[in-house]
């Protein structure tokens, strides 16, 4: 009968330290991958927080949207929006100033790919709709420096709200999410927000929401005109009503004139006689 060997004949001892050391590197080799998996994630999460300073590297920092576009009824529309600060040149930005016009707010920063992308067609928008609509940028990030650089690079020809406290952000954040770097949101002609781009935006679909809202009639402006409109109709006829009863009174004085000259004939005739 055959003998079954021991486990430690038929595996010798050097063979057993040669697979334990094998093992034990194999172990470290996993071990020193994974440490570096981690320390480059971290890594890559720290680029992915826009730091605003002059050396940012393009593609960083930035949440993309996926250009989806969200519009609002008028009755749904909440109460008028208005956003305040200084530009990057200093000067005074109110969007208060341009109600009865409609308004595009756009979210942005200069490393931001998709801003970038985007600007020209922004341009064309803010030159093609000059005194209907009005652009308004709104940037959270970038210092002044990196934004005028921005700005002289794709000839932006309206102004940006220099938002490093984040107080017209926060107040535009209260009323409509802002879940992506662009965001353009649209106020119509009374200031609420009427529509949103998540995303970069095509030049078309922003003119087409454009033309959308300056199509809106303003219902309190034009109810409030209607009804001083019915008031000079009812002046003018009340107008009407007093001078049709002119005639009257004229000829009641021309009846008083005609009898006093009859007296006057009567006693000419007397005398005479």
């Amino acid at each position: 009968m055959t003998r079954a060997l021991p486990h430690s004949q038929m595996f010798p001892s050097f063979i057993g330290n040669d697979a334990r050391v094998f093992t034990q590197r194999h172990r470290s080799t996993r071990t020193l991958g994974l440490s570096m998996l981690i320390v480059t994630a971290a890594v890559l999460m720290g680029c992915a927080q826009p730091s605003g300073n002059d050396g940012d590297v393009i593609n960083q920092g930035y949440t993309s949207g996926d250009g989806s576009v969200r519009q609002w009824p008028q009755d749904d529309r909440g109460e008028p929006v208005r956003l305040t600060g200084e530009d990057f040149e200093g000067g005074a930005v109110d969007t208060g100033d341009w109600q009865g016009d409609v308004v595009v707010i756009n979210t942005w920063y200069a490393a931001c790919p998709p801003c970038r992308a985007e600007a020209p067609a922004l341009v064309a928008i803010a030159e093609e709709y000059q005194g209907r609509a009005h652009l308004v940028g709104l940037n959270s990030t970038d210092e002044t420096a990196t934004a005028q650089a921005f700005q002289r690079t794709f000839d932006v020809n309206y102004p940006s709200i220099a938002d490093r406290d984040g107080a017209a952000t926060a107040t535009l954040q209260g009323v409509v999410p802002l879940q992506a770097v662009p965001t353009t949101v649209l106020l119509d002609q009374q200031g609420r927000v009427a529509a949103r781009v998540l995303g970069e935006v095509p030049q078309s679909t922003l003119a087409t929401l454009i033309d959308d809202l300056l199509d809106e009639a303003a219902p309190a402006a034009t109810t409030s005109d209607a009804a001083a409109d019915d008031s000079d109709l009812d002046g003018s006829a009340a107008d009407s009503d007093t001078t049709s009863n002119d005639p009257t009174e004229t000829t009641t004085d021309s009846s008083n004139t005609d009898e006093v000259q009859t007296q006057v004939d009567d006693q000419d005739a007397e005398s005479a006689s």
